[in-house]
C-alpha cells in the first residue's frame, strides 16, 4: 500500500525541521526547532528564512486571516551523534514557550499569547485550526490542550486530561479531535463538543512498544518516546510520526492499524506530516534529525486538507 520508492527529496539542510504547513505557490514553511526560524522551502528546494522566532519554532497553521501561527517551545540544547541531531535537553533560564503571529509574506512577527489559565505556556507543539477560526495547541510540557481565538485575541485551557500531548489534528468533520501522546504512545481521541468544549473518547490506538512497557512512567528514557506530530487525511485516518522507528504509521477512524511509511534514510526522529498538492495527495513528511523535508506522491486515500490552508 505504501510504496517507499514514491518519495522524493524536497529540501536539505534543514535545522531539525517540524511542523510543515503547505502555502498557496505550492512551497512549504517549515518551523526549525535548532534555528528558532519559519522558512520556506521552495519547489526547488531553496531554503528563505521568512521569520526569526526567539526560541525554537515547532508547530504552525495558517489561520483565517491568512497569517501563519507559530507555537515555539522555549529553547532546546542539541548534539549532532552520527550524522542525526538530537534534543539533549532545554535551554539555561528556559521561561516556556509561546504563540506568534507570522505574515508569511513580509515576515513580520507578532507575539500573541505567552499565558493560558493563568499559567505560562510550556513547550508547545502542534496547532490545528477548526472551521470557526479557533485553534487547539499541544502544550506538551504544561501536559495541557489550549484553544486559542486570535481574531478575539483570546486562549483557553481546553483540557489538561492529556499526557506529554505533541501531535493534534481534526477529523475532516471536525468533530473529533485526535492527540498523540509522546511518552505514553497512546493516540487518544475527544469529541468536540463545541470549539474548544472537549469530551474525552475512548482510546483510538496505543503504541505496541508502548503497549509493551510501563510507558505511564514518565521518568522513561527518550528511548522511550514514542509518538510525535501529525495529520488527518481526508478519508479519515491518523498518520503520526513514530520516533521508535524512521517513518509514519497510519490508523483509520476506528483504531485499525492500516501500515507503515518508512524514509528512504534511516531517522529516529521524524517529526511530522502535512499534505498538500493539488488534489491534497502529495504527503510532506519532516526528517528532524537528518534535516530533510520528503515529498511522497499519490497518497493512497483521499487528499487531505486543513481549515485556511491556501
Amino acid at each position: 500500500m505504501f510504496d517507499k520508492s514514491k518519495f522524493r527529496v524536497v529540501g536539505t539542510g534543514l535545522q531539525f525541521p517540524e511542523g510543515p504547513v503547505v502555502a498557496g505557490d505550492g512551497s512549504t514553511l517549515v518551523c526549525e526547532v535548532k534555528s528558532g526560524a519559519v522558512v520556506r522551502v521552495s519547489a526547488n528546494g531553496t531554503r528563505t528564512v521568512v521569520a526569526q522566532m526567539p526560541s525554537g519554532a515547532n508547530g504552525a497553521a495558517f489561520g483565517p486571516d491568512g497569517a501563519v501561527y507559530v507555537a515555539t517551545n522555549g529553547g532546546f540544547t542539541f548534539a549532532d551523534i552520527d550524522g542525526v541531531t538530537h534534543i539533549t535537553g532545554m535551554v539555561e533560564n528556559y521561561a516556556g514557550g509561546a504563540i506568534h503571529r507570522v505574515d508569511a509574506t513580509t515576515g513580520e512577527t507578532e507575539e500573541m499569547f505567552t499565558e493560558s489559565g493563568g499559567q505560562h505556556l510550556g513547550s508547545l507543539n502542534d496547532v490545528v485550526f477548526d472551521a470557526e477560526g479557533g485553534a487547539y495547541v499541544a502544550d506538551t510540557t504544561t501536559g495541557a490542550l489550549h484553544y486559542m481565538v486570535p481574531g478575539e485575541g483570546r486562549i483557553e485551557v481546553a483540557t489538561f486530561d492529556v499526557t506529554t500531548p505533541n501531535g493534534v489534528g481534526l477529523s475532516p468533520d471536525g468533530r473529533t479531535l485526535y492527540v498523540a501522546e509522546t511518552f505514553t504512545g497512546r493516540l487518544r481521541a475527544f469529541e468536540v463538543q463545541s470549539p474548544g468544549k472537549l469530551a474525552p473518547l475512548p482510546d483510538l490506538y496505543q503504541h505496541p512498544r508502548a503497549a509493551a512497557n510501563d510507558a505511564s512512567n514518565l521518568d522513561l528514557a527518550a528511548s522511550a518516546m514514542f509518538w510525535d506530530g501529525l495529520a488527518v487525511d481526508g478519508a479519515g485516518n491518523i498518520v503520526v510520526a513514530d520516533l521508535t522507528a524512521s517513518g509514519v504509521q497510519v490508523i483509520d477512524a476506528s483504531g485499525t492499524y492500516l501500515g507503515y511509511l518508512e524514509t528512504p534514510e534511516h531517522d529516529p526522529l521524524v517529526t511530522c506530516i502535512a499534505f498538500g498538492g493539488e488534489d491534497g495527495r502529495t504527503a510532506l513528511i519532516a526528517s528532524g534529525g537528518r534535516g530533510v523535508l520528503y515529498a511522497v506522491e499519490d497518497w493512497p486515500f483521499a487528499g487531505g486538507r486543513v481549515n485556511f490552508q491556501p
